[in-house]
């Protein structure tokens, strides 16, 4: 398996006015510095890192690639960092958490690279952490859901829970659905037994029962499943107010398709990690709701940083024909690392891991997300997280009402 190579160094002095004053102002919105009078030069600095570009979570790991590539381009087409280019070292993990440990270890010790990225999805980003933490580098990382697990010092997570995602988030669900109207008084939990979907399904079962919800369906199912008949029609069956759908990738698209062949639409329905897009463009997709820290829309795009790079990522995804062009959630969580990454460099002005480490432990990184913290139990800041929901075919912050997108309310039965 041969390393993805990206280092697109541009010459601004053969550039006119005009395209410059343009490119200046794009780097400006993303945050990162105005092309000068030179083009990064010198050896690239080496950024290594695993995405699932095939297996079962590809269909998200393909939209954490683009956001990267959009990064480590936008960046060599402004001064690099420290005046050199950026090489973005890309591998497949295949999504296999096996696998993911194997091409870490050979991005430090035989294409030793500078730094290290983290991978999609929490399996692979325990895998990389440990040999980030067997070698003494400093892994940030995007979508690990379990932060207690997220024990080593030189991990800093960009998803930004709260240390207690699972007694801070389902709160946060239940109250928005009963504030918009919905009466929740049965609940019934599918959950892959995916480790961080698990865990935090578990979360929701418990805060359920302390709220008085009556459990009428609890069922867990192996990661890799395909076929959802016999568990749609004991969904069917229960027929709770609250479908808690465990799920990462596109398991909530074949459970929604199981339940569509039996005439079944649930009455609510949360999905925890599905893809994003394949669930946007289903038409049983509609009213799915979901967790999230960024949708394209005011309030996120008032900041100019944000607004710009849901321009280009849509130019981008369009482009390559993805079948959902929005940079939502997982878009911006690929580009919010590479800011963490940078910004550490840039303030410290080396590449050695502890001090990287050391400075984003003592200070906060304005990201497409908010504003970030590394200062809490294992690294973690504050809970970022809210509730998300597709109508018409696009996803929408809906919860808590400072964040939903504006004219758009939460939809319940």
């Amino acid at each position: 398996m041969r390393p993805t190579k990206r280092c697109l160094p541009v010459d601004f002095l053969a550039q006119t006015r005009r395209i410059v004053a343009a490119l200046a102002l794009g780097a400006l919105a993303l945050g990162l510095a105005a092309p000068g009078g030179a083009a990064p030069s010198g050896p690239p600095i080496r950024v290594g890192g695993s995405l699932a570009l095939t297996g079962p979570l590809a269909s998200t790991g393909m939209v954490h690639k683009l956001a990267g590539e959009i990064f480590v381009e936008q960046i060599n087409k402004a001064d690099g960092l420290l005046g050199r280019p950026v090489e973005w070292v890309l591998l497949d993990d295949q999504s296999k958490p096996d696998l993911t440990r194997t091409l870490y270890d050979r991005l430090v010790t035989a294409d030793k690279v500078d730094l290290l990225i983290g991978p999609y999805a929490t399996g692979s980003i325990l895998s990389a952490m440990a040999v980030a933490e067997r070698h003494g580098k400093m892994l940030i990382h995007n979508t690990f859901g379990i932060p207690k697990l997220a024990k080593y010092g030189m991990q800093f997570p960009v998803y930004q829970l709260g240390y207690t995602p699972e007694e801070t988030f389902p709160p946060k669900l239940y109250d928005g659905l009963t504030a918009s109207g919905a009466s929740i008084k049965t609940i019934a939990i599918v959950t892959s037994k995916f480790p961080s979907v698990h865990f935090l399904s578990l979360g929701a079962r418990e805060v359920a029962k302390k709220r008085g919800l009556t459990e009428v369906m609890y069922l867990e199912f192996e990661f890799g499943n395909r076929d959802f008949g016999a568990i749609a029609a004991r969904v069917r069956d229960a027929n709770p107010d609250l479908l808690w759908m465990g799920s990462i990738g596109l398991e909530s698209n074949m459970l929604l398709e199981a339940l569509k062949k039996l005439n079944y639409t649930p009455k609510n329905h949360f999905h925890l990690y599905p893809a994003p897009a394949p669930l946007a463009v289903a038409p049983e997709g509609e009213r799915a709701l979901a967790m999230t820290l960024f949708e394209p829309h005011p309030p996120f795009t008032n900041n100019p940083n944000a607004a710009e790079f849901v321009k280009v990522y849509r130019e981008r995804a369009e482009k390559a024909k993805l079948p959902y062009p929005e940079a939502d959630m997982q878009a911006a969580l690929g580009y919010a690392q590479w800011q963490v990454l940078t910004a550490a460099v840039k303030a410290t002005k080396s590449l050695d891991d502890k001090v990287l480490a050391d400075w984003l432990r003592a200070h906060t990184v304005d990201t497409l997300l908010g504003r970030m913290r590394f200062n809490g139990t294992h690294n973690y800041g504050d809970d970022l997280s809210k509730v998300k929901q597709i109508q018409r075919g696009k996803w929408f912050t809906v919860w808590p009402k400072e964040s939903a997108a504006p004219d758009i309310k939460f939809l319940v039965q």
